[in-house]
């Protein structure tokens, strides 16, 4: 990867998770094909956790056969165990495997029903289920740069968990702000820390934010060697188990526009873009 290429990951599984009316599957279907169409590089577009938690993902399973690969996209699923895991690594069709590692032990409870002690044991059986089927992991470290919680929070804790993910051969890490806290000196200060010191290590960028305070997000983390990031159209999304006046992700359509003012190439196809933009508007209502 070039110095200024971007590596974007839609992110539809993010915005359908907490939507208040189920989504029929030939909905989420037509929606999904329509974004394999765009060519991002990666599509966060299900996930294999419990039908009580997220009764919004239940449908996954019926959903991947109905999907149009073409070869430019991959496929991510969301896991939260290690059942899960099992699951999702029977797929062909999907390549990486998320798992949501909080920082923040409060979170970690909510989120996984788990300690973070127990969370790291999941880490490495997913790994391990991961190697063996030639699947990837992608490590979100939940509220990445702080927590609305008390829980003790600095960025060299941040930074101490990516190099013991590191360690157990984790190459895609995350930093996701949960519920979009993140201020431009602590963003800054994770990656240009991060970025250089795990060279190996694909850093990445799940920013959840309020409207006004995307450009900040993404000029910061950008600055200071980030190249991966995560966004939905139109901004919709955010963990239902984090608070219950969720704060969006970032929105598609202004990462775009982002990357544009900042000459940076993107190969999406724009009209493929243009209708998903149209059909989201019928997705999300």
């Amino acid at each position: 990867m070039d110095n200024t290429s971007l590596r974007l990951v839609e992110c539809p599984r993010d915005a359908m998770q907490g939507w208040a009316h189920f989504i029929p599957t030939e909905q989420k279907v037509k929606y999904l094909n329509k974004l394999l169409e765009v060519g991002f590089d990666v599509l966060d577009f299900g996930s294999f956790v419990s039908p009580k938690a997220i009764p919004q993902m239940a449908d996954t399973k019926e959903v991947i056969p109905q999907l149009k690969l073409n070869g430019n996209t991959k496929l991510l699923a969301i896991i939260a165990n290690t059942r899960g895991a099992e699951e999702a690594v029977q797929y062909d069709e999907i390549i990486y495997l998320g798992f949501p590692f909080s920082i923040s032990e409060t979170f970690q409870k909510r989120n996984t029903n788990k300690t973070i002690a127990e969370s790291l044991k999941q880490v490495e059986e997913i790994q391990e289920l991961c190697v063996r089927h030639g699947k990837q992991l992608v490590v979100y470290i939940s509220m990445g740069f702080g927590n609305p919680y008390g829980d003790a929070y600095s960025a060299s804790v941040a930074i101490d968990w990516v190099g013991k993910l590191s360690q157990m051969g984790i190459q895609i890490i995350s930093m996701a702000d949960t519920v979009g806290v993140a201020q431009p000196v602590t963003i800054a200060n994770v990656f240009e820390h991060l970025v250089p010191s795990f060279p190996n290590v694909q850093i990445g960028a799940h920013f959840h934010s309020v409207p006004n305070q995307w450009r900040e997000k993404l000029d910061a983390a950008y600055a200071n060697g980030c190249r991966l990031f995560d966004s939905s159209i139109k901004g919709i999304g955010g963990c239902p188990m984090a608070n219950d006046d969720l704060v969006g992700n970032i929105a598609t359509e202004n990462l775009v526009y982002w990357a544009n003012e900042h000459k940076i190439l993107l190969n999406l196809n724009q009209d493929a873009f243009a209708e998903a933009m149209i059909i989201a508007g019928e997705v999300f209502v």
